[in-house]
């Protein structure tokens, strides 16, 4: 039986794992390879490490870290920051990560998507779309370059373009939710599920495990996407790593699925 995917989204900035609101002041919480470690003795079902700094200040991906990230994770890893070419997806591959997220790249030529999944494998791309809601009308715009850069581009016009073009994976994050731990935008999420047959990720809003069942009872087998949620804990979000048990993800995600 296939089942939702609950991952942990890291960001990372100076070689630091940091956390954002609303894409903006990141606050460092603590070093990437300390929190894989913990991911790893947690069992989580994936990881999503994307580099904030590396798109916005046009640097090549961080190989080394990637290859250190990626020795010490034991679970599927996407990485996404400053990939621009098919040769640097294979590149990241190699190393050992499973899955490649491109966003701002594959706004600028949407063609990269289909050279590289021609080069590492349509299951291997991920294309991440950053969006906020047009305040006077129903549209979402993607936004580029850490929510600076809007496309004016409508997110589900371009999420079945990243489809036709070889996306095996769209993680789509609510720019207006990002760290407010508020509950995710059900509604676009469920116009995305309705739109593409390709697996999508949900990220940006959540402050719970109801939030995550949510997503489930709405989009059915989806990734369910966190950072606040996973690195602070308490009303004056103190850093602490955490990760669901077993036993929790059953009892309250998992279990979502008999509603939908």
């Amino acid at each position: 039986m296939l089942r939702p995917r609950i991952i942990p989204c890291l960001l990372i900035q100076d070689g630091g794992l940091v956390k954002t609101v609303r894409f903006k002041d990141p606050k460092y919480v603590g070093d990437p390879i300390n929190a894989v470690k913990i991911f790893n003795e947690k069992e989580a079902d994936e990881l999503i490490v994307l580099d904030i700094d590396a798109t916005a200040n046009s640097k090549e991906p961080n190989y080394r870290q990637i290859a250190h990230l990626a020795a010490e994770c034991r679970m599927p890893l996407c990485y996404g920051g400053g990939i621009r070419t098919a040769e640097q997806a294979k590149a990241i591959i190699s190393l050992g990560v499973e899955k490649v997220a491109i966003s701002a790249a594959a706004m600028e030529d949407p063609h990269l998507v289909t050279r590289i999944a021609q080069e590492i494998g349509r299951q291997s791309v991920v294309v991440v779309l950053d969006y906020k809601k047009r305040v006077l009308s129903k549209s979402h715009d993607v936004w580029t370059h850490n929510g600076s850069r809007n496309t004016k581009r409508n997110i589900l016009e371009v999420a079945l373009e990243m489809e036709r073009l070889g996306a095996g994976e769209i993680v789509i994050n609510a720019i207006d939710h990002d760290g407010r731990m508020e509950g995710y935008d059900l509604a676009l999420a469920t116009r995305l599920r309705e739109t593409v047959a390709i697996p999508i990720t949900v990220l940006g809003g959540c402050g719970s495990l109801e939030h995550m069942r949510d997503v489930v009872a709405a989009c059915g087998v989806v990734g369910v996407a966190a950072g606040s949620f996973f690195v602070f804990k308490g009303p004056y979000k103190a850093v602490l790593i955490s990760y669901p048990q077993d036993q929790q993800k059953y009892d309250v995600v998992y279990s979502a699925l008999r509603s939908n």
